[in-house]
């Protein structure tokens, strides 16, 4: 018997497909790769095949966010998400305490 312990919540945030396989991408793809710089990318929703998002951490304010949404975020969830065709940055970056750039 192994010493981990899992918890699968009965009452999952996304209750729609399309919405869960937004949020799939970012914590498997984007998350990890945001996090080298200390951010972190929170999906707030998704209506008419638009994704909205918002930065945190490192990426809230970071001077290069602007590429990472059209070049990074964009790109990974639009390739694997059929339905989504536009991300929308809600994100107040003049906000942001702790830029990484």
């Amino acid at each position: 018997m192994g010493g981990g312990f899992a918890f699968d919540n009965p009452n999952p945030l996304w209750i729609d497909e399309l919405s869960q396989s937004v949020a799939d991408v970012i914590s498997e793809h984007v998350n990890p790769a945001v996090a080298a710089h200390g951010g972190h990318v929170d999906l707030l929703g998704v209506d008419d095949g638009k994704a909205y998002i918002a930065f945190g951490g490192g990426c809230q304010g970071c001077g290069m966010v602007d590429v990472t949404l059209k070049q990074g975020v964009e790109v990974m969830i639009t390739d694997n998400v059929p339905g989504i065709t536009e991300i929308i940055d809600t994100t107040d970056h003049a906000a942001g305490t702790n830029p990484f750039y």
